[in-house]
């Protein structure tokens, strides 16, 4: 066989027994989910920053990371919702590179899974505990769902997954919005049928059981640019891109339209201090068009504490070691730029 069984991880039942989410921060992720929620269905009109490291890769860096972001939130919370962004895995086009702390708890040393099953919860609650702050994941893995379902309050489907179907399907019991990202070719149809999978009731196997879903209406879509076929970055996040997919939207019956824009990967074609100038160019379409303003519901950005990004091991203190971020500095200056659009 090409498979070495090495051994059973833990089931989520027991990582959450072991590490539980303590009665106060169910509560207030209750309080959070519900604000979130009367976003996406248009109940309310306040704006998600969905804003954070690419990946989580360190938990003193990134708790500090938080803290910064919810003493911003207190002065922006009547206008902004900030969702921090605690990415426990990582995607990698090759397969090669860091794929985050559930890979390596540590990630100058070889993978350990039940060490980073327990390093992403226990970070998970600590940022909660210390911001009072729910948070954002990618689920790059639809069966670790449950490790963490009871502690996050966004999910995000990337764009090698969400034409996948057990993602499709995993999502449609989720209780929390799940935002669905355009494929890499930037087909607008494919994330769009990725949403109406998502909102809808299915049957499968999932984790060795047979189960039922009733769909997930805060499904909603997640534009991040697009490759072409010669490698080059397409962006989607302009005033044209928008009316199209309001058009393609109400040719579908979908529930809640709603979309995020995600201002780095291939609208910034990765050239992370663009995401400042993307972001006011969304919120001034917003402000030119009420219909763009209705279906823009927020903004996904990647920002750490240092800007730019870092070479595993070089050991800086709140650098990335996946793609470059903005610098805290240009991360607080745009959260109340952002405020003020509204």
């Amino acid at each position: 066989m090409a498979f070495e069984f090495i051994k059973k991880l833990p089931t989520p039942d027991e990582i959450r027994e072991e590490f539980p989410l303590p009665p106060a921060l169910r509560e207030l992720k209750q309080q959070r989910d519900a604000e979130i929620k009367d976003v996406i269905t248009g109940k309310s009109h306040k704006f998600l920053v969905i804003i954070g490291p690419c990946s989580a890769d360190n938990e003193e860096a990134v708790c500090d990371y938080i803290s910064r972001l919810a003493r911003v939130n207190e002065k922006v919370k009547d206008k902004l919702i900030l969702i921090p962004r605690i990415y426990t895995n990582k995607p990698r086009t090759t397969g090669e590179g860091y794929k985050g702390i559930i890979h390596q708890p540590d990630p100058e040393k070889k993978p350990d899974f039940l060490a980073g099953l327990i390093a992403m919860r226990k970070m998970h609650i600590r940022a909660i505990e210390e911001s009072g702050l729910t948070a954002a994941d990618e689920m790059l893995y639809p069966e670790n769902w449950r490790y963490l379902s009871d502690i996050l309050s966004y999910v995000a489907i990337g764009a090698r997954s969400v034409e996948d179907q057990q993602h499709r399907l995993t999502v449609s019991g989720f209780d929390v919005p799940a935002g669905m990202k355009n494929p890499t070719s930037g087909d607008f149809s494919v994330m769009l049928n990725s949403v109406y999978a998502a909102q809808h009731p299915h049957s499968f196997i999932y984790r060795g059981w047979e189960v039922n879903t009733t769909g997930n209406e805060l499904a909603h879509t997640i534009l991040r640019g697009a490759v072409n076929k010669y490698g080059r970055s397409l962006p989607n996040y302009h005033y044209e891109d928008l009316n199209t997919l309001i058009q393609l939207y109400g040719e579908r019956n979908l529930q809640n339209p709603a979309c995020i824009i995600d201002t780095n990967h291939s609208n910034s074609n990765k050239q992370y201090e663009q995401q400042v100038r993307i972001a006011k160019e969304v919120m001034h379409n917003r402000k030119l068009n009420p219909d763009i303003r209705c279906l823009v519901k927020g903004l996904m950005i990647e920002s750490y504490i240092e800007g730019g990004c870092q070479k595993i091991g070089e050991g800086i203190y709140g650098k990335s070691i996946t793609d470059p971020c903005l610098s805290w500095e240009a991360s607080e200056r745009l959260i109340y730029d952002l405020a003020e659009y509204e």
